[in-house]
């Protein structure tokens, strides 16, 4: 099936006001290359600058100008549809091609007020949990105390944590099944991997702040799952959450990382690099716009995050290594092809960055890559055993 049949108005709206501001970056970044061709001689040095004169600068202002005028018409004309349209149904297709363009553009979706922009929130079944009591109440079977968090990485959502079976089927994944056999009801956030770690832990610690507050029972203890990204952005939330007093740290009994690149990952920092490299030449400079377009939450990818107090929480990781066997790869490159492995231990040789993990809570897996932790059968046993 052709994916524009999973769409609603509002994404087509936010795929023609992502085709306006394309235009208006390509144009910038010709005239850029422009000025510099007609400026520059030497194949080194800073760039011309980027605003060309004469007729050619009125032809790039014309462009731009015209551009803007189609966004403002698009604006106008979509308003009336996506105001009657409703939102129902919402197929796995659409959820997985929204999460990779929140991945790879959300910090520019979410400035800009695109429709394509993902809301932070809870969600069950791959529907919206509205924070009242009685919707709660209304929604969840037979909820219990103790709450199991599962949060995606990058350009991934809710939906990922699920299996599917021979006949497309959704099967539940390792936080149902967990949850299942251990007495903890499951939720999971879906949220915009593209803004910043940072931000997206502000906001996740608000929205567990209302969750407490509103959750139909009272709240015994939590667990926060999180694979990637998903443990930045966890750590992020608790040391927002121990900076403001909020209430929820205090029911925060476990964390759990799945891959997550406490230490950053290598591949943002080649990008990086090979970035800095194009802003060598005049000729390549215009082209560092580009590398900008990644979002802000690859950016922090770079480093990772640096380790927050636990306040007597439990935390355990599990990395993985493409490799057959595990001996000898710690304090190496070697990982799960994107995550090193010390970085996903939460090992460093500053003590101060380092997460103190204890040894019988944290585990190698062999021949597995960053995605199947989410779903791998080891990982299901490891963490039945330590949150039991």
């Amino acid at each position: 099936m052709t994916p524009y049949r999973y769409l609603y108005a509002s994404d087509f709206h936010g795929l023609a006001r992502l085709a306006v501001d394309g235009v208006a970056g390509t144009s910038h970044l010709v005239e850029h290359l422009h000025a510099t061709i007609a400026r520059t001689a030497f194949p080194v040095g800073p760039p011309a600058r980027e605003r060309s004169r004469g007729i050619s600068g009125m032809v790039y202002r014309s462009i731009r100008g015209i551009n803007a005028a189609v966004g403002v018409s698009i604006d106008a004309i979509a308003s009336p549809f996506v105001a009657r349209q409703t939102k129902t149904g919402a197929s796995g297709t659409r959820e997985h091609w929204i999460a990779v363009l929140n991945g790879v553009l959300g910090d520019h979706l979410a400035t800009s007020d695109n429709p394509l922009a993902i809301p932070m929130s809870f969600r069950l079944g791959g529907e919206s949990l509205a924070l009242e009591r009685p919707a709660l109440a209304e929604r969840i079977e037979a909820p219990t105390g103790k709450l199991l968090i599962a949060v995606h990485g990058l350009c991934m959502n809710d939906l990922h944590w699920e299996t599917a079976g021979e006949n497309g089927e959704r099967r539940p994944g390792v936080p149902a099944r967990l949850s299942s056999a251990l007495g903890y009801t499951p939720l999971y956030l879906h949220y915009n991997s593209g803004r910043r770690v940072s931000e997206n832990g502000n906001d996740f610690a608000t929205l567990l702040e209302a969750l407490v507050e509103t959750w139909p029972v009272p709240v015994e203890s939590i667990t926060i799952l999180g694979h990637s990204m998903g443990g930045l952005v966890a750590r992020s939330a608790l040391d927002r959450g121990l900076r403001q007093g909020l209430r929820w740290p205090g029911s925060l009994e476990r964390m759990v990382y799945l891959g997550t690149p406490h230490h950053g990952a290598p591949l943002e920092r080649a990008g990086h690099r090979f970035e800095s490299l194009l802003g060598m030449s005049p000729y390549s400079a215009p082209f560092k716009r580009l590398g900008g377009i990644r979002s802000a939450g690859i950016i922090d990818l770079r480093h990772g995050g640096l380790p927050v107090s636990s306040a007597g929480v439990e935390e355990f990781a599990i990395a993985a290594t493409a490799r057959t066997r595990a001996g000898g790869l710690t304090g190496g490159f070697l990982g799960d092809e994107l995550v090193p492995l010390d970085s996903a231990l939460g090992q460093h040789p500053d003590p101060a960055q380092a997460l103190d993990i204890p040894e019988d809570r944290r585990r190698i897996l062999t021949g597995a890559g960053h995605w199947a932790l989410m779903h791998h059968p080891e990982v299901y046993r490891s963490l039945r055993r330590w949150l039991r």
